[in-house]
Formats: structure tokens, sequence, C-alpha cells
């Protein structure tokens, strides 16, 4: 199957009962001011699922997916969807943007003007939908883990026809970035991330001593799992159950999401404060109408069974920088990721969470060019 423009199109049937269903939501009850204490508040639940009904509007949303080019092909068999831009400047940079649960590539959307309408550097920026998230694939046999879909992701950027790419990724999208650089690093400009995920461990002797950084580091990440970690455990071992509810239920599907952008991001407390409603839903409405939870969510269970634990001999030679955003929980400290990568970059950001495309989309770009301009002025 040959590359081949994309057009979204959701069945007005498919919004219209999804307006049924938000509407005739059972709701359940909560501990009197108990806030966000207990998961996702349910007077911001009844506000937003209001405001999904009666005017939340997804052919805005559609038609500026729609405004960008966007393509299906075929890697290996499988159906993968992706958008591409390219500049007006003929040197700019091929960059392929990553995106991760429970996120889309809704949220990387917002980077595209900053990177291709630029005086300085300017990108090439491919964004795919990952299998089994968006209108890629979803792919049901085992084994869709982010080694599988670096090679897919490898593979399209050949069949584009770039050679040497740039790599930005956030959530999984920062792992099957790490795994490119780690299958394919002749063909990999640098590696910008966002963040590291927890699977991620580097090789250490078993004589070395950790610094006292990396003590901390240790105890965050387990302190964080504890009060945070609920929701991953359920997904890396039995997603399908989760699945049957979030799947039925469209408040189900909205707060189960809601709350990591809740408690994932910079917001003070305020979802508002960072996010418009319109983009929350928009990305809920692209789980909702792609009925995508649990092809995504399976993605846990496999990075489960295939962590990206480094070996003897495994190094990320590729150029690689760290944005690192202050409410991005768990992050380990320099020291330790540059037992795993070859760090040239660290940016210390002001402002920002999880979903830095989202909530400081100028503060993540202008991280990316820099980044890449140093890379390229050498």
């Amino acid at each position: 199957m040959p590359i081949q423009s994309f057009q979204i199109n959701v069945a007005e049937q498919t919004l219209t009962e999804l307006r049924d269903r938000i509407g005739r939501t059972r709701w359940p009850d909560e501990i009197r001011n108990s806030g966000w204490d207990f998961g996702t508040n349910l007077s911001y639940m009844r506000e937003l699922a209001k405001y999904w009904k009666d005017k939340f509007d997804w052919r805005k949303t559609e038609n500026e997916i729609n405004s960008n080019p966007n393509f299906i092909t075929d890697i290996e068999g499988y159906k993968v969807h992706f958008i591409h831009i390219k500049s007006r400047n003929l040197d700019s940079v091929p960059i392929l943007l990553l995106h991760g649960w429970p996120g889309s590539f809704l949220e990387l959307m917002k980077l595209i003007p900053l990177l291709t309408k630029k005086d300085e550097l300017t990108f090439n920026v491919v964004i795919p939908s990952l299998p089994g998230y968006g209108f890629s694939q979803k792919i049901t046999e085992p084994g869709c883990n982010i080694q599988f879909m670096s090679n897919l992701f490898y593979k399209l950027m050949k069949e584009l026809g770039y050679e040497k790419f740039g790599v930005h990724g956030g959530d999984f999208g920062s792992g099957i970035g790490m795994a490119l650089a780690l299958m394919f690093p002749h063909s990999i400009i640098g590696l910008h991330l966002n963040n590291i995920e927890g699977y991620f461990k580097p090789y250490i002797d078993t004589t070395a001593a950790l610094t006292k950084e990396e003590i901390q580091y240790e105890k965050d990440s387990n302190d964080w799992y504890h009060k945070e970690g609920g929701y991953s455990h359920q997904q890396r071992t039995k997603p399908l159950t989760l699945a049957y509810g979030l799947n039925d239920s469209p408040v189900g599907l909205c707060a189960w999401i809601i709350e990591k952008f809740y408690s994932w991001s910079d917001c003070r407390g305020n979802l508002d404060n960072v996010f418009l409603k319109d983009d929350l839903l928009a990305n809920i409405t692209l789980y909702w109408v792609t009925e995508t939870i649990h092809s995504s969510i399976r993605l846990y269970q496999e990075s489960r069974k295939n962590p990206l634990h480094l070996g003897i001999n495994d190094f990320v030679n590729v150029p690689t920088a760290i944005a690192r955003f202050p409410k991005e929980d768990a992050v380990p400290p320099r020291e330790y990721i540059a037992r795993g990568f070859n760090v040239v970059r660290w940016t210390d950001m002001p402002a920002g969470g999880h979903f830095p495309a989202m909530e400081q989309p100028k503060l993540l770009s202008g991280d990316i060019a820099a980044f890449f301009s140093q890379l390229m002025s050498k």
C-alpha cells in the first residue's frame, strides 16, 4: 500500500450517540469537600461533561486536523497514520515527534507552526499516531512494544526519503525515541526528550556507588508510584478488564484520562490554568471515536514484558537533550540519565509538566530548535 492522503470524517451517528451516552451518565457520590484527593473531582466532571455534551464541537477539531496533510501508509502489513508538514526552507531538518499515553498526535500539533515557520532553523515535521492510538491500526497480536514501534517509524521515515532525522519524544514517545537511537544510531541526528520513563534503567556495575541524588531519585520514584501509580499497575497487568468500562462509558473514559492531566500538569490546582476544555475533550473524543483505549493501554503490559533495561554493552551514543519541566514527577538526575545516554544538553524549564507540547509549546519548541541548531552548527 503506497502512502495515501487521509481525511478525518467521523460519522455523525457516532457523535450523536456520544452525546446521548454522556447525558445518561449514572454519577457516583463523593466524600464531601474531598477535592481531587480520591480521584477526578465530581463537580469538575459534571461541568466538563455538560460542556462536552452541549458545547464541544468535534467538527472544529476535525477541520484543524484536516487542515494539515494527513496520510496513511502500510508498513510491514500495518496501517500507520501520520501528519507530514514540510517547511519551505530547503535545509530544514526532518524530525519525528512522538506522543505517549494518555495523549495523542493532537497534543503535538501545537508545535507545527513553531517548528516549520521560523526565521532560524526550521523542520520538516512528521507526527505519527502510535499503533493502537488514534487512526493507526490496532494490533491484536502480542509483541507490539516500543521496540516494534521503533522499527515501524524508522521504516516510515525511510519511506518518506529521510535517511537521517531528529527525534523528539515524551512519555512512551521518549522510550520509542531511545529505542530508535539504540537500534538505528546511524540515522538519528539527535534525540530530544522531555521525560525519561520509569521503565528505563541504565547498566550499573554492582560495585558502582550511586550518588546522593540518584538514591533520592529512587526514593522519589518509589513514593510517586505508591501515590500515583495505581493506573499503571492495572494497565500493565489486566488492561482488558479496565477496558470494558472505559470503552463503554464516555464519562468513565474522560475521568480516567482527565485525572492524569490534572495530576501530571503544571495546572496549579485548576486545569483551566493551562488547558482549554476544547483541547482536553478533543483528545478524549479521539480515544472514544476510534475505540482505542484498550489498544493504547496494552502498551503498558508490553513494556512490562520487555522494559528498556540496558545491558553492559548498551549505551545511547546519539547526542541527547533533556528538557526538564518542573512538574514532571520523578525525573532522574542528570548523572543517572548519563549512565545510559550521551547527554549534551540539559534545560531546566521555568514552567510546565508532563504535557509540554500542550502546556508550554513555545518553551518546548524553542528548546528543540536550540538543540538541533547546536548539532547542525558543528
